[in-house]
């Protein structure tokens, strides 16, 4: 599980996090950057806006099959905020709104 914090400036929120927990990138797409410690025990992504969804999640969570956990969101009844897709950066995933508003981005990756 991963959480995403929406920002205005990537890079200054970047150097923030590096300088202030010693965190260092591991991923940056332009619109999303990783920041990891050395064990990648500990991650943050930064966000500005999402490339290919109409919202921002607030946390991510990978699973081992991502069509079966949205089809266990479809069936909980949870509210589809993005669909199920295949994005070109090598993930699977969808976004689904918990009873609170809050945006969860369910993925796997492509192998």
């Amino acid at each position: 599980m991963m959480p995403i914090i929406t920002v205005s400036d990537l890079e200054a929120s970047r150097d923030a996090y590096v300088a202030a927990l010693g965190l260092r990138e591991v991923m940056n797409h332009g619109w999303i950057i990783t920041l990891a410690d050395d064990e990648h025990r500990h991650q943050v992504s930064l966000m500005t806006q999402d490339a290919t969804a109409p919202v921002n999640p607030t946390v991510s969570i990978e699973v081992d099959d991502v069509d079966a956990a949205h089809q266990a969101a479809l069936d909980a009844g949870l509210r589809i905020v993005h669909p199920l897709s295949d994005e070109e950066w090598g993930v699977r995933r969808f976004f689904f709104a918990d009873p609170a508003g809050n945006v969860v981005n369910v993925l796997s990756h492509r192998h």
